[in-house]
């Protein structure tokens, strides 16, 4: 159970660039991001609950889903950033970046839970929405310090999308 916990803490790194790239966006409140952690933290609850239904059903090994999903959702990190980003970001972006982070969210609920069972509890999807609230607020805070203006967004997802990457390979190996 520690083990899925600290994995749900390790995997939720990438909302640390997250919230730094809300941040760093002048018309991103606050408040958007509450919202976005809100609707992840349903999802995450969702992503636990189908993963659980879904595991008596899976005929092979679910780490090959689990890595292919994490190797796809670090790519598509990646490339939203040339994708959807135009200088400053429109609402319509921060919605967008706000699906993707929740979308993701779930998605790695789903994958520990899977690569965890029959051991998986609550703690996973609990752990997995707060570690991304705690991350994305301190960093989007720490963004609108004038030492965090320099930081390129496009570091910002890179990191992310690779650390997607990196945990998806790791499913897929281990």
């Amino acid at each position: 159970m520690l083990l899925s916990v600290l994995s749900a803490l390790i995997v939720s790194i990438d909302a640390f660039f997250i919230g730094l790239s809300l941040g760093l966006q002048e018309k991103c409140k606050f408040i958007y991001l509450a919202v976005i952690n809100g609707f992840l933290f349903a999802l995450c609850l969702l992503g636990y609950f189908t993963a659980t239904f879904v595991y008596e059903q899976i005929p092979f090994d679910p780490d090959i889903i689990v890595g292919i999903a994490f190797i796809s959702l670090g790519l598509w990190c990646i490339l939203s950033y040339f994708i959807f980003h135009q200088g400053n970001a429109s609402r319509k972006s921060i919605v967008i970046v706000g699906l993707v982070m929740s979308l993701e969210a779930m998605l790695i609920t789903m994958g520990i839970t899977l690569i965890f069972m029959p051991y998986s509890t609550l703690l996973i999807p609990l752990t997995v929405a707060a570690a991304h609230f705690g991350y994305s607020a301190i960093t989007f805070c720490l963004a609108r310090t004038r030492h965090a203006k320099r930081f390129s967004p496009l570091i910002s997802h890179t990191i992310s999308g690779l650390a997607l990457i990196a945990y998806g390979v790791i499913a897929l190996v281990v």
